[in-house]
């Protein structure tokens, strides 16, 4: 740790690594999106399989919330995140192998890849809040948890224009075997730029004591030794039955069914609904995952400038939440118009509104137990990732049984507005969870 006057901004550069990393994350959840039209034509999918396949991924990753929350609290942030980035990539560049089967075959071989990529993922997250509560004050972890969480956008704004003329000029294929190599590269610089506050080679005392005396859980890579005696039944019960973390959990479902239709149906939705090519489909998808970017920092930016002015938690994440999602609910207006390009910017609102509203990582930050931080990050993902298991499903039987995306639309709308009701009604004063003894 260096020792000069002017406070060094290493925070910075720790968040920008976890945006890019994050970016790469939530492409490789989204290649089947963008690969799946082709795909599906090839190998003889139909609609109700590709749900299934498109789903695969949320039934591992919700299994893996809690082990991997586990891991990370026994054994650290950096050492896991690293394993989990390779095997992650790994298992997406192996799904560009599975065009040698068709039929139940080829679906089984995709669901079984997703599952593993999914599986891989699961302590990403939870890392993420971990390493922003350990390096960011309370007055900035607002915004640092918006950047990385806005990475989720900017995933398609970045690569789905890529992976649709991979798909285009390529085949299918290319798209997860030019991803998985990403991803792969990309573990070689996390390792050498995250480190915790305690051991970062660049930080200086005045930022340490910065981040310390804001909040900022700076030792916790320190106590993991010990910090996996906090991991008991007792006290996951307590972080389970937490009304005002419930209210969270179930907020953070009902947000990620606009997450996941995004990610999975919706460049299927602008092939099949809006007639758009699969070049165009990718290119086209850019636009709403830049706003929805947008509105995630925006939403942060406007969280922490509240929490500085009032000092109050609950309108600082509320506000934001409340306002972002009414204005996602407009998503349901696209079964009305017929002008693609006004599709596209109802979308965009919509993706806006939900980027301004996710806030959920920040509200777990300022609530997890400090003893059981990846924990409670796990439990928290398990119920938001559930809606991937969910959404893809669903909506996969509604276009079966209806040929129309009409009520897929409905089904997601709805449930912006039950967002805003379980933080205002169920969750109560925003606050650190105190575990009791047992």
């Amino acid at each position: 740790m260096t020792d000069t006057t002017r406070r060094t901004r290493v925070r910075w550069l720790i968040i920008a690594t976890l945006f890019i990393i994050t970016t790469i994350n939530y492409a490789d959840r989204a290649t089947f999106s963008i690969a799946g039209q082709s795909a599906s034509k090839e190998l003889g999918l139909d609609p109700v399989a590709m749900g299934y396949i498109m789903s695969a991924f949320a039934w591992a990753y919700v299994l893996g919330q809690i082990p991997g929350g586990a891991l990370l609290d026994r054994f650290g942030s950096k050492k896991i995140y690293t394993a989990a980035l390779v095997l992650w990539s790994s298992f997406t560049l192996l799904q560009g192998f599975s065009g040698v089967f068709t039929g139940l075959a080829a679906a089984v071989a995709l669901f079984c890849m997703r599952f593993l990529v999914g599986l891989a993922e699961a302590p990403s997250f939870p890392a993420n809040a971990r390493i922003v509560a350990a390096w960011f004050p309370s007055s900035e972890r607002g915004t640092a948890s918006a950047i990385f969480n806005s990475a989720q956008y900017f995933s398609l704004v970045a690569f789905a224009p890529l992976m649709g003329w991979l798909a285009h000029d390529f085949g299918w294929r290319s798209v997860f075997f030019v991803m998985g190599a990403v991803g792969i590269v990309a573990a070689f610089f996390f390792v050498k730029l995250i480190h915790s506050p305690v051991e970062h080679p660049t930080i200086n005392k005045a930022e340490f004591d910065y981040i310390e005396a804001g909040g900022g859980l700076v030792r916790m890579e320190d106590k993991t030794a010990g910090a996996g005696a906090a991991f008991t039944w007792a006290n996951v019960k307590q972080v389970l039955t937490s009304r005002m973390l419930m209210g969270v959990y179930i907020g953070q479902y009902c947000i990620n069914v606009l997450t996941y239709f995004f990610v999975t149906w919706f460049p299927i939705y602008l092939v099949k609904a809006r007639g758009l090519s699969i070049l165009q489909a990718g290119f086209t998808a850019a636009l709403p995952a830049l706003c929805g970017f947008a509105g995630g920092l925006l939403g942060g930016m406007i969280s922490d400038h509240l929490l500085k002015k009032t000092g109050n938690l609950d309108i600082a994440r509320k506000t934001p939440l409340l306002l972002g999602m009414i204005l996602a609910t407009c998503i349901v207006i696209c079964n009305y118009v017929e002008q693609e390009w006004l599709v596209i910017v109802i979308m965009a609102a919509a993706f806006f509104g939900k980027g301004v509203a996710s806030l959920g990582w920040a509200v777990v930050s300022d609530t997890s137990p400090k003893e059981m931080a990846g924990v409670t990050g796990g439990v928290f993902n398990t119920f938001g990732n559930t809606a991937g298991i969910v959404t893809p499903i669903v909506i996969g039987y509604i276009v079966q049984a209806t040929g129309s995306f009409d009520g897929a639309l409905i089904f997601v709308g709805a449930h912006c507005l039950i967002a805003v009701l379980a933080y205002f009604l169920i969750v109560g004063k925003i606050q650190r969870l105190q575990l009791k003894a047992a």
